[in-house]
């Protein structure tokens, strides 16, 4: 009995000391990676700005159909929540919220704000009379829906708005108009231009990494060794290195011109060809190390007694060799996509306004317009989408190997 207490004292003890190993790498995931995911994925429904500035306005909204003239509740909780406002800045911010609804709003809040107040122990019919008198936009329903729709703290109308829907007056869902509908066609345009990155890299990467893998151990060292030369040098660096390359007088246009291939210099720069190669060779290194480590694994003896059994090389090499790589290509493939739809500097110095990916318009709202709530919105979608993509790959994974 002893024997056994003590073998079960030590293999808790065992398991303690794993659980201590990995107890750190948890913290750092937790604090690192799920706590900011967790933040983005919130703010991304959150709707903080009209809830908080206008309690009593929102809860005087509450009952209001949003076809009628709103009651004069209303009137009076607008004056008072503005009046409670201690400094421009959250007027400053409601402002902006209910302006990206209605054009017009930032001067009628802002205008309203500064001429406060407009009397004392106002009546609600008073209150309503005093604000329309200074401002007779306050008649108008679509400033008074927009306060309405936004009186919520969560509200769906960002992750609408990053797949071209919206509410509208009524809290309906509908299609935004086509002069205004774009996140659809720039969540394409950002998945399409990964995917012909990681089918460029792909291509380049295979010869490549088929060549060292039959390289001896101290010369394929020392070509990886200039594989993976670019992920010491900054992607910044690189980015001024092709603008250098591609531009009309540069160094690719003048060799091309003088072995007599084209007269006139080929527009490589601020379009989506610049974008392509400059990000195919940034990544070219992720397809290249996966495919890499897989081929050296490879006995080369399968390939030679598949020859000497009398198949011709190529068939050879499709048939036997191609199919073993195959967990290289969908691990340096999937490491290329999912890497290339989060870029964002390269196409914003190298390619033209058609040829901004989405994480160009994260930034953009989040740097720019300072809408928090729309850049998580745009991440969300793209995470959501990436994951999907993901969960895709692994079941086509699992049906091949099952089949194998």
């Amino acid at each position: 009995m002893d024997l056994v207490a003590q073998l079960h004292r030590a293999e808790r003890r065992r398991k303690a000391r794993a659980i201590a190993l990995t107890v750190p790498l948890l913290v750092f995931l937790v604090v690192f990676f799920l706590v900011p995911l967790a933040s983005l994925l919130v703010r991304a429904v959150e709707n903080p700005e009209v809830a908080d500035a206008l309690p009593r306005t929102g809860q005087a909204l509450k009952g209001w159909d949003r076809r009628s003239q709103p009651p004069a509740d209303a009137f009076a909780g607008i004056l008072d929540d503005l009046s409670a406002m201690q400094e421009t800045a959250e007027a400053g911010a409601l402002a902006r919220r209910l302006n990206s609804e209605v054009a017009g709003s930032r001067s009628l809040v802002m205008g309203t704000y500064r001429a406060l107040p407009l009397g004392e122990n106002l009546s609600p019919e008073q209150a309503r009379e005093k604000l329309i008198e200074h401002d007779e936009r306050w008649t108008e329903l679509p400033y008074w829906q927009a306060i309405a729709k936004n009186s919520s703290r969560w509200t769906p109308d960002y992750l609408l708005a990053s797949i071209d829907l919206r509410r509208n007056a009524q809290g309906e869902i509908q299609e935004v108009p086509a002069e205004a509908a774009a996140f659809r066609t720039i969540l394409g345009r950002t998945f399409q231009m990964s995917a012909v990155v990681t089918l460029s890299a792909l291509l380049l990467a295979y010869p490549l990494a088929y060549w060292l893998s039959m390289l001896s151990e101290r010369r394929a060292n020392m070509m990886l060794i200039l594989v993976l030369l670019p992920f010491w040098t900054s992607v910044l660096v690189r980015i001024a290195a092709w603008i250098v390359l591609l531009q009309n007088n540069g160094l690719i246009n003048r060799f091309l011109m003088w072995i007599g291939l084209t007269d006139t210099p080929l527009q490589l720069l601020f379009n989506r060809v610049g974008v392509i190669i400059a990000m195919v060779h940034i990544l070219l290194p992720f397809a290249i190390l996966p495919l890499y480590s897989v081929m050296k694994s490879v006995p080369p003896n399968y390939l030679r007694a598949a020859i000497s059994l009398g198949s011709a090389p190529l068939a050879a090499f499709v048939r036997v060799y191609l199919p073993q790589t195959y967990p290289g290509i969908a691990a340096g493939g999937l490491l290329v996509f999912i890497t290339s739809i989060g870029y964002y500097l390269t196409p914003a110095l190298l390619g033209g306004p058609s040829d901004q990916m989405l994480s160009y318009y994260v930034a953009q709202y989040t740097n720019v317009e300072v809408n928090w709530g729309m850049a998580c919105a745009l991440g969300g979608v793209l995470l959501l989408t990436t994951m999907i993509l993901y969960g895709v790959y692994r079941k086509v994974a699992k049906a091949e190997l099952s089949l194998g």
